[in-house]
């Protein structure tokens, strides 16, 4: 039922005589909810009204609503722009689609196992892994305007992510992931971020537009599935010339697309052993050494990882090393995601570097041994 331009709807009544119950419902999108990333999305307006029709009366009730407006339309999905980020995630946002089987398997395993569609995407990872830890992420990407796209936004919203920043693009599809692992880690991996790569500087729209200050001067989290132009371009922008860099390649195979960051001696780099290894042209034993590595190629900061091995972070004032938790590995995507937000969060949160090291692992214990709801 709708009202006509004065406000009235008009109601055809079945019976001509007795009770009747007509009822309203109108659902749109709650106050900004401000800073409170637990205030409630949608709000609901309800109102009954109980009559009856005495005898011999035309058999039609006339009703005068408030608000002219269609009592059945339903408003779009509220975004959470009010919100103020406490970190932007710059980079990947996509469908991961994971084969997991509790089996060790090799190149060629045929094994039986789970598959499951999960949002992911590293820039996406860690800004799950933000939310969990209490801070209020703001994504920087692109999505496509396809259902893929429209389910993943609202996967995003429902776990407290800002997305009004996303690029969403009319002709480019949504990305996606797909790897499949064993008991004995990830077994191979593809990532199809070629719309990503295609936005480019798209993306970063939200600087443009003035939803974001230019320059921006809080922490940033930003991923190696960027372009090599569009991260150089980065790394010399005075865009993020004050912001507090976070920095990590999304797969050893694109480890070198960071490589103007170091040059340009900006950011905290968050590498494994291999990744390290390939921006530096060497081969490290350990994390230590690969940290101190880093350092004398031109890196401000740098965190190195090597799975159950110890944990380097370092920086011009010294290093700290820390073994992880020993677990059992149910997972291994998203993995380093984990930790480098967990690590992102303690810091940001004021610990010290050891604690903020060891807090890293301990979360990506957790998350590795499939105790942490994604």
């Amino acid at each position: 039922m709708a009202p006509d331009p004065d406000g009235q709807v008009t109601v055809t009544l079945r019976a001509p005589v007795g009770n009747d119950l007509l009822d309203a419902v109108v659902l749109r999108a709650a106050p900004d909810p401000g800073d409170d990333p637990k205030a409630p999305v949608w709000e609901s307006l309800w109102v009954a009204l109980t009559f009856a029709v005495p005898e011999n009366q035309p058999v039609a009730a006339i009703v005068t609503t408030r608000h002219k407006v269609p009592m059945t339309q339903m408003p779009d999905t509220p975004r959470r722009g009010g919100q103020t980020p406490d970190i932007l995630c710059i980079g990947s946002v996509l469908w991961d689609i994971i084969g997991r089987s509790d089996n060790a398997m090799r190149q060629g395993s045929d094994m039986p196992g789970r598959i499951t569609r999960l949002p992911g995407g590293v820039a996406l990872n860690i800004a799950m892994a933000l939310a969990r830890f209490g801070l209020t992420a703001g994504l920087l990407s692109t999505v496509g305007r396809d259902a893929e796209g429209d389910e993943l936004i609202q996967a995003c919203e429902i776990r407290g992510l800002i997305t009004t920043y996303i690029y969403r693009s009319d002709d480019l599809p949504t990305d996606r992931y797909m790897a499949v692992e064993g008991s004995n880690g990830l077994i191979a991996a593809i990532a199809d971020a070629h719309s990503l790569e295609a936005a480019g500087d798209k993306i970063l729209h939200a600087f443009g537009n003035g939803s974001l200050p230019d320059p921006y001067t809080g922490a940033v989290a930003l991923d190696g599935n960027l372009t090599i132009d569009l991260l150089s371009h980065m790394a010399r922008s005075p865009l993020l010339a004050q912001a507090d860099l976070r920095l990590a390649p999304a797969s050893p195979g694109k480890a070198l697309r960071l490589s103007p960051f170091m040059e340009a001696r900006r950011g905290t780099l968050y590498v494994n052993l291999e990744e390290a290894g390939l921006l530096c042209q060497a081969t490290f034993a350990s994390s230590a050494e690969a940290a101190g590595g880093l350092l004398a190629r031109g890196a401000v900061r740098a965190v190195v990882t090597d799975g159950a091995a110890p944990a380097t972070l370092a920086d011009h004032t010294g290093s700290v090393t820390l073994p992880p938790p020993p677990v059992h590995v149910a997972r291994v995507t998203g993995a380093g995601d984990t930790f480098m937000a967990a690590h992102i969060a303690s810091e940001l949160r004021g610990a010290a570097p050891g604690d903020a090291l060891s807090q890293a692992l301990e979360s990506t214990a957790l998350y590795v041994s499939g105790e942490t709801k994604i």
